[in-house]
């Protein structure tokens, strides 16, 4: 059974920084990618890697800010957040594709439950 389970969420202060963390079991990825959807907003495409290789892409809204990562030996991919803005402020979402990476969250198979990342001003 395949499962991805986000963690790492929370309350901070604007210009802070948080690491979200997604472990996936049950079977490998070509990729992973992070989205975030805030109330009342489109989902958010926010950063992707593939599993091998490394090819990162990110959204324009975080780059410079934010930086994809991942840990093969533990099937773990992080979301390094710096320099935190309350329009941060969102749901964050880890999905795993079968191809390759895509600003398309709907291209995705699977996904998590997400994590609530919360920005003050």
């Amino acid at each position: 059974q395949v499962q991805l389970v986000e963690s790492g969420g929370g309350l901070v202060q604007a210009g802070g920084s948080l690491n979200l963390s997604c472990v996936a079991s049950g079977r490998t990825f070509s990729a992973m990618g992070w989205f975030r959807q805030a109330p009342g907003k489109e989902r958010e495409f926010v950063a992707a890697t593939t599993w091998l290789g490394g090819n990162k892409e990110y959204g324009n809204s975080v780059k410079g800010r934010f930086t994809i990562s991942r840990d093969n030996a533990k099937n773990t991919v992080y979301l390094q957040m710096n320099s935190l803005r309350p329009e941060d402020t969102a749901l964050y979402y880890c999905k795993a594709i079968l191809s390759l990476p895509s600003r398309s969250d709907l291209k995705y198979q699977y996904w998590g439950q997400g994590t609530q990342v919360t920005v003050s001003s």
